[in-house]
């Protein structure tokens, strides 16, 4: 039994380390703060206990002795037990004080370190803490203590005179006081300044200025919690390595329908040319039971989506076979609808031998138009078009259709459909997305009633622009290609 203080990092997921994951994966019971990266706990299992133990200024508090409690109780009954923390455990996170009451306790402990923000989110303006020329330390401090201390620990006359960059964390109520402290303590009025609030987080925003008036500048643009500030001179570089702005979709709001998995991939990607991604899953997809379909009967088999490809190898692993259940390719073709089906078949050893440059059905019926086929195999889901079933019929060929998942709605949130609202553009990748989404927000009228505020809509191809247009929406942007690297590229056009 361990207790594992895990820090999340500084709000991008993308910033959690490989030990984080692997333990969110593997415990029992996480407790979590407010500040974690918003799909920390996705990877959780199903079963695990998960406990809010948040805290925000000025807001309500779990009070450090309760998760203090808490941390022991569970790591006395609990396998693994994970406190999820923002940032470094043991960088202003009270780490120190966790792991001494848990040792005290008999209770094993493993620190897993994060990414701080006092250095990322700085990074994330372009503003690098230590710099050859400028900077050669740097010292961390934070802008809120201990309440109950008569004094302040900090020796202001003497960070003042500190020959390097100062970093204050938890600053932003007391920036007007901590610079006037630095100032008169010695510390050049003048000296570059910068306060970035929501450090590489989705709405990060920045404030450059100096000692003497970033207070200022920062009530005027009405930064808020949480933010780092940066003092020196360091801080004037933001303009010339800013680098997070010149991502070709940041300042974008995007919002993916897709089902939730599939739909963080997208997210992934749209997140690494500086998009803001709304997930608001309108459809969850499911593995049909049943058993692994004798493929050597078989000279063509056919999948129309990845999942089908996924859905169809969890059949085979679940009677203990792989990829070599499949024919050999003299015997038998293999045939993909898209590229991004094609993939998901290469990650599991099998090469496609039919893939159509437009993935929908009637591209693959075209591209098989030539293969020999006497008794096919068509893996796709429950519901789905029988353009490829019935095109190979035609031809003569004996076809088993065999369904290997559904598609099942997931209704959004009030604020999940409030925030899809609100972006700049919506992205649909089946007609399932378009028709789920639709009675997720009271239909086509009640999002006609949002008025030319709504956002844009991208379709991934034809068909979901067909499904977009039988509702009496035109898309507004549709995919050349009708994959996600079509569909990035299709926002990236307009």
């Amino acid at each position: 039994m361990t207790v594992h203080l895990v820090g999340a990092g500084p709000g991008d997921p993308g910033l959690m380390t490989a030990r984080s994951l692997q333990l969110i994966a593997q415990a029992d019971v996480i407790v979590y703060d407010r500040l974690i990266p918003e799909s920390a706990l996705d990877g959780a299992r199903p079963d695990a206990q998960l406990i809010y133990a948040g805290k925000e200024g000025g807001g309500e508090q779990v009070p450090q002795e309760e998760i203090t409690r808490m941390l022991i109780e569970h790591g006395r009954s609990a396998e693994v037990v994970v406190r999820l923390k923002g940032g470094d455990p043991f960088v202003f996170g009270r780490g120190g004080e966790e792991v001494e009451a848990l040792i005290d306790a008999g209770i094993a402990v493993e620190v897993v370190p994060g990414v701080t923000a006092g250095i990322a989110a700085p990074a994330y303006a372009g503003i690098p803490v230590t710099h050859r020329d400028t900077a050669s330390a740097v010292a961390f401090l934070t802008g809120h203590e201990d309440p109950a201390k008569p004094d302040s620990a900090l020796d202001w006359r003497s960070l003042a005179a500190f020959p390097g960059t100062l970093v204050v964390y938890m600053g932003v109520r007391q920036l007007e006081a901590i610079a006037e402290r630095l100032i008169a303590g010695g510390r050049p009025a003048e000296e570059p300044a910068a306060l970035i609030q929501r450090g590489t987080m989705p709405g990060q925003r920045s404030v450059q200025g100096t000692l003497e008036t970033i207070a200022r500048l920062a009530a005027e643009q009405q930064i808020k919690a949480p933010a780092i500030a940066v003092f020196g001179p360091v801080a004037e570089l933001h303009d010339r390595l800013a680098w997070l702005q010149r991502r070709p979709l940041h300042g974008v709001t995007i919002a993916v329908t897709r089902a939730r998995e599939r739909g963080s991939r997208l997210a992934e990607r749209l997140r690494g040319l500086g998009a803001e991604v709304i997930l608001a899953p309108v459809i969850r997809t499911q593995t049909l039971p049943g058993p692994a379909p004798e493929l050597h009967q078989y000279d063509l088999i056919c999948f129309t989506s990845p999942n089908g490809v996924e859905a169809l190898f969890e059949r085979l692993e679940a009677e203990g076979l792989d990829s070599r259940a499949f024919p050999p390719r003299a015997e038998a073709r293999v045939a993909a609808i898209g590229p991004a089906t094609a993939r998901a078949l290469r990650e599991r050893g099998i090469l496609a031998d039919v893939v159509p440059t437009k993935a929908v059905g009637e591209a693959l019926a075209e591209a098989l138009g030539n293969v020999p086929v006497t008794r096919a195999l068509v893996a796709r889901a429950r519901e789905a078009r029988d353009v490829v079933p019935d095109a190979l019929r035609e031809r003569g060929a004996e076809v088993d259709v065999l369904a290997v998942y559904e598609t099942v709605v997931e209704l959004l949130t009030p604020e999940q459909s409030a925030a899809a609202a609100a972006a700049d553009f919506i992205t649909f990748t089946s007609a399932s997305t378009v028709r789920n989404f639709l009675a997720s927000v009271g239909g086509v009228e009640a999002w006609l009633a949002r008025g030319p505020s709504r956002p844009r809509m991208v379709s991934i191809g034809p068909i979901t622009s067909d499904e977009l247009r039988a509702h009496g929406l035109e898309p507004d942007v549709e995919a050349e290609e009708h994959d996600i690297n079509g569909l990035l590229a299709a926002i990236m056009r307009t």
